[in-house]
């Protein structure tokens, strides 16, 4: 907006100006109170309503927690499609979100049509939530918990017995971990996960970057959990999760969110009064579970060491158990999950992208540059763009093979190959990774040394406030007093005094209205709005600059403490640069798993369908990079309902297939490719097979010099001529299509299509394989701790 006409002519330029920017700033401080009023008054009618789920969406409760044999606060809600969603389509993959019970309410992902649920909602998916409610069932558990959500998840496989796939399960921070020991405790019921800004490897973090870590060592352990849940009379306030959050930026808490409410208050009303809905719904967890999750978890690290058990020792949850590929989504800008948190129990568990491919388990990570921690969840940038790509590629993520994979989600352009084979405007492709890059990803695990000193001492402390301090805050503790520390919460207090109930805030309503009757807008060119925003960059750098120093102090107070020789002997441990890491010992069973299943695929080397040498034909060439394109497997999926293979194939046949073939290839590449010529025995078939490969090959772009020598060594062993790629010209830019337009022209595959068995993927009996007797099982291994360097 330029300069406004001065209202008295006579009175000079500068004054003026001054006299503008007065009566506009006074005026948006009213404005700037009484959103803050509104805010207190949402607050007041979610805590009077019971505080329901932020969803936009309408939901109906299908099953209530409340009501399992095992009572919980948590329930499964069914979404209803909105208005302009397509209709759900009942025989497609299902999903399930499950939002973080950590301090706020349920809600975040799916708060608006830009999110988790909506992008499924978009695509016809069913959808189901993972809700709960304010208050705790009195004796509830993690593992109570663990059981409704395993009822939870059966449910939704009885509701979509026809769905393609099992359902995809989408965990949200804390609701992450949650996920992945539900999925390792029963991996039947689920099928890809999705950890968003999930922590599962808690001592991981990078020096100078990642402070919140060091908050259990420098409070002594885990004793100030028990000691809030003491004061609650047994719940513990989940709005002191949100205090911690709210102090890792002082800058964001104390200055910029208001600041930038306050410069545009004319426009950032509802944005501001629709994040803050949920941002102040503060839920309560009982003290035994927060007893749990600090202790197990944040402070104790154990999940990953295989050391959580069910509370009756039967079970034991071990990571490696789980089937269904995960997907891990981090970003560099999250200073709550940092991605060496969200990534490191790969390497905690694995030394080599080849161990995890003997256990058979897929695992994808997508790495964000800047996005913070609660835009993972809520940016509708994010959510077009990762959570979009990770719904349309679910298919081909079920069908990766066992390994460790990256994946890049690029732009595409008028010019990009194959782009009828591409949904939506994004690419996606998964390059493989190792364990080396994971670990690349941290400044070193040295410093994890000083945190299992932290948790001796943890330990310590907790016996000592179990023993005699416990007893005596219980005894002085009770409901009113609970309500009490609650209400004095400066997460609670300020919404409450910024209300209706205050007098003197609620006197602002008319003023507002007066002042909205005569708002107008300051220009924009004026100088003393420049000095305004230069006074509040002032601000957030001196906050910035306080908490970076009290940050660094933190950082050297904790491995001053921990670090030091003779904490670590006073609790029991080695010094750290005696805590040598011996070798990791080969895990009997991985070991047992891959013998065993040597001697069953021996005979497949020779035995298959040619639909079946058509897949591993195109294992075999694609395997030296080991890059999968959604181009190639679009393609192949194009062909197999072109030529009707797709409904005697179905998705977990055709994963079958894919991880079979692959294992034989990777185990034998020589015998895979020599046994080509018994699986498409005829010749025309192997020219049918050959082209179609050159082809799907093709899509991404040039067939890579690598590809190429390996379709000749495959046309040599077919006895068939190689032929030469097909020199291509760019590709005019691509138009939309009119619906009535046909589908652009895809490979064919009649031979192989008539060479197929009614049932291409049938498992023969396999009599001549002899299966060795199962060794003795060794001793369990030890917990790894990483060596610290000399």
């Amino acid at each position: 907006m330029s300069s406004q006409p001065a209202a008295f002519p006579f009175i000079p330029t500068p004054i003026q100006q001054a006299l503008d920017y007065w009566t506009d700033a006074w005026q948006r401080g009213v404005l700037f109170i009484d959103v803050l009023r509104e805010r207190g008054n949402v607050y007041l009618e979610h805590s009077r309503s019971g505080k329901p789920p932020v969803l936009v969406f309408d939901y109906e409760i299908i099953v209530d927690g409340r009501t399992l044999e095992r009572p919980v606060n948590y329930a499964l809600a069914a979404i209803q499609a909105p208005a302009g969603c397509p209709a759900t389509d009942a025989k497609k993959r299902p999903f399930v979100v499950i939002d973080p019970r950590a301090g706020h309410g349920p809600g975040i992902g799916g708060f608006k049509m830009d999110s988790e649920i909506g992008i499924a909602l978009q695509q016809g998916h069913p959808c189901y939530f993972v809700m709960f409610f304010p208050q705790p069932v009195p004796g509830q558990t993690i593992e109570c918990v663990a059981r409704a959500e395993a009822a939870f998840l059966a449910k939704v496989n009885a509701q979509h017995p026809e769905a393609a796939g099992k359902p995809f399960v989408i965990g949200n921070c804390q609701g992450g971990w949650a996920l992945a020991m539900l999925a390792a405790a029963a991996p039947e019921l689920v099928g890809p996960l999705l950890l968003a800004g999930s922590p599962l490897s808690y001592w991981a973090g990078e020096r100078g970057k990642n402070p919140m870590r060091y908050s259990g060592g420098l409070m002594g352990g885990t004793w100030g959990a028990s000691f809030a849940g003491d004061l609650g009379h047994g719940s513990f306030d989940g709005a002191y999760l949100v205090n911690n959050f709210e102090q890792l930026d002082p800058s964001n808490t104390y200055w910029n969110k208001l600041y930038h409410l306050y410069a545009s208050v004319d426009t950032e009303r509802e944005r501001f009064l629709e994040f803050e809905r949920w941002w102040g719904g503060h839920y309560l967890l009982n003290k035994a579970e927060m007893e749990w999750i600090t202790q197990k978890l944040f402070v104790g690290n154990r999940l990953t060491a295989g050391e959580v058990t069910t509370e009756d020792g039967s079970v034991r949850i071990d990571l490696r158990n789980i089937r269904s590929p995960i997907v891990v989504f981090a970003s560099w800008g999250d200073n709550i999950t940092p991605p060496q948190q969200a990534l490191n129990w790969i390497p905690d568990l694995y030394d080599s992208a080849e161990d995890i491919r003997v256990n058979e388990q897929t695992i994808v990570y997508c790495l964000h540059e800047q996005v913070g921690h609660l835009g993972i969840f809520v940016s509708a940038g994010v959510a077009n763009k990762e959570h979009s790509e990770f719904a349309s590629a679910l298919d081909l993520i079920d069908v990766l093979p066992p390994g460790l994979y990256e994946a890049v989600i690029e732009d595409t352009h008028p010019e990009t190959p194959g782009l009828e084979y591409v949904e939506g405007r994004y690419v996606i492709r998964f390059e493989p990774r190792d364990v080396a890059d994971i670990l690349a990803l941290d400044d070193g695990r040295d410093d994890e040394c000083a945190f299992e000193v932290v948790r001796r001492v943890a330990e310590i402390n907790q016996s000592v406030y179990d023993a005699f301090v416990s007893p005596w805050v219980r005894a002085f503790s009770n409901d009113y007093s609970a309500a009490f520390w609650r209400h004095l919460n400066p997460a609670r207090f300020e919404r409450a005094f910024f209300s209706d109930l205050n007098p003197a805030v609620a006197a602002v309503k008319p003023l507002a209205e007066s002042v909205r009757s005569a708002r107008a807008q300051l220009a924009d060119d004026n100088p003393l709005l420049a000095a305004q925003q230069q006074v509040s960059d002032a601000v957030v750098r001196t906050l910035d600059a306080w908490r970076d120093a009290r940050d660094a102090a933190q950082e050297r107070t904790f491995f001053s403490i921990y670090d030091a020789p003779w904490l670590a002997a006073l609790t029991g441990l080695k010094p750290a640069a005696e805590r040598a890491l011996r070798a990791r010992e080969k895990d009997w069973d991985q070991e047992e798993r891959l013998r065993l299943k040597h001697a069953a695929l021996d005979a497949y080397y020779e035995k298959g369908s040619p639909v079946v040498g058509f897949l591993r034909l195109l294992i075999y060439v694609a395997i030296g990079t080991g890059v999968v394109d959604e181009r190639v497997f679009n393609g192949i999926r194009r062909v197999m309902r072109d030529v009707g293979l797709e409904e005697k194939m179905t998705l977990a046949k055709l994963k079958d297939i894919i991880k079979r073939q692959t294992f034989l290839v990777r185990q034998d590449e020589e015998r895979a490719l020599n046994g080509l010529p018994s699986l498409l025995p005829e010749a025309h078939y192997r020219r049918q097979a050959l082209d179609l490969a050159r082809e799907l090959l093709a899509l991404p772009g040039k067939i890579s010099d690598e590809k190429e020598a390996r379709l000749a060594r495959v046309a040599d062993v077919l006895g068939l001529t190689a032929v030469e790629a097909p020199a291509t010209e760019t590709p005019a830019p691509v138009e939309a299509a009119p619906a009535e337009q046909p589908a652009p022209a895809k490979p064919t595959i009649e031979a192989i299509e008539t060479a197929a068995p009614a049932d291409p993927v049938k498992v023969e009996t396999v009599a001549s394989a002899e299966i060795p007797t199962p060794a003795a099982k060794p001793a369990p291994r030890k917990r790894r701790v990483t060596p610290k360097k000399a």
